[in-house]
């Protein structure tokens, strides 16, 4: 039988990680013939709570699923792991500066980054899913210099699953039929859905709409705002479709990515693009399908483009200046 691969998910008890768990056990994460030990983190208070998730992933008898190991130890939690998936991270509160909010965070993947130096597998790789992911990424990385900066991943695909749904339902046309679209820099309101380099059937999105205006200003708007939009409908930020586009974002990293198409991930910058180096940034991207990805050229960035993607660049430049200056790398 196959050797077991370890998955670590932080925050498993949280809503993220109740929608996710289920999934990785099943085969979706890393295929149907792939067994995994699940190695599931939460802080103390909410272990109880932890102990009834795993029940549950008992009951469903899922063939590949290994073993289960519920802890608040962070050594433990990422012995021998080769994927971590860092979910739980503290949400902006009502009245809460953004200083505050990097430096609570700080407080959570700072040591998370030196419990992964110190304990996953050599082969581990870090998908950040908790909020601010781009910066919280940025921070474990720079604690855990061990770990190649190419292991790690911050989640745009969640935005670019909302900006497809969007143009294919303008478009009237199955969500399989958009792609190459891609989300650059922070997952937050000032990231830029690349419109003008998708396709919808082969042609070109802008072709084939022929909306400008609804493509420069409600659709960007809608995509940066979707996920307070949920908030408001639902009282709950979104969970499956964020648990989703988790399975989405390693499915694209381990799977070969067609010529004609991107999967968007938030990765470390090398001044692709004229981003500044070592900013997590959001990027086309596309996977050998061995291991190995790259951040895909030949990308047209007209002026309009270029003044969104400044927009949400100097963000993540700014949000590194602070995390710099809290101490936190």
């Amino acid at each position: 039988m196959t050797t077991p691969v370890h998955v670590t998910v932080t925050g498993a008890a949280g809503q993220i990680g109740y929608q996710l768990l289920f999934r990785i056990a099943s085969g979706q994460l890393l295929g149907a013939s792939t067994p995994v030990v699940l190695r599931l983190l939460e802080i103390e208070p909410a272990m109880k709570a932890l102990e009834g998730v795993a029940m549950e992933l008992d009951d469903c008898a899922f063939p590949l699923l290994s073993g289960i190991e519920l802890t608040s130890d962070l050594n433990h939690a990422f012995t021998d792991t080769s994927w971590a998936l860092l979910v739980g991270s503290i949400p902006r509160k009502a009245g809460m500066e953004r200083g505050d909010l990097l430096n609570v965070n700080g407080g959570i993947f700072k040591p998370q980054g030196r419990a992964i130096a110190e304990n996953a597998a050599s082969d581990v790789r870090v998908l950040v899913v908790g909020n601010p992911c781009n910066t919280n990424c940025l921070i474990a990385r720079s604690n855990a210099p061990e770990v190649p900066a190419d292991r790690w991943f911050a989640m745009t695909r969640l935005d670019q699953n909302r900006a497809e749904t969007q143009i294919a339902k303008r478009a009237g046309v199955p969500v399989a039929g958009v792609k190459n679209l891609a989300i650059w820099g922070n997952h937050s309101s000032t990231q830029f859905p690349d419109f003008a380099n998708a396709t919808v059937n082969g042609a070109s999105a802008r072709d084939a709409l022929g909306d400008d205006a609804w493509l420069e200003g409600e659709f960007i708007t809608t995509v940066q705002k979707r996920g307070a939009a949920i908030i408001d409908a639902r009282g709950a930020s979104s969970a499956a479709s964020a648990a989703n586009a988790a399975i989405d974002t390693v499915v694209s990293l381990t799977t070969k990515t067609a010529e004609d198409d991107c999967a968007s991930v938030a990765v470390t910058s090398s001044g692709e693009y004229g981003v500044p180096e070592g900013l997590t940034f959001g990027f086309p991207v596309q996977s050998n399908g061995a291991g190995a990805w790259s951040v895909k050229e030949g990308f047209t960035i007209d002026d309009f483009a270029a003044s969104r993607i400044k927009i949400t660049t100097d963000e993540l430049i700014a949000e590194r200046d602070e995390v710099r200056a809290l101490g936190l790398i």
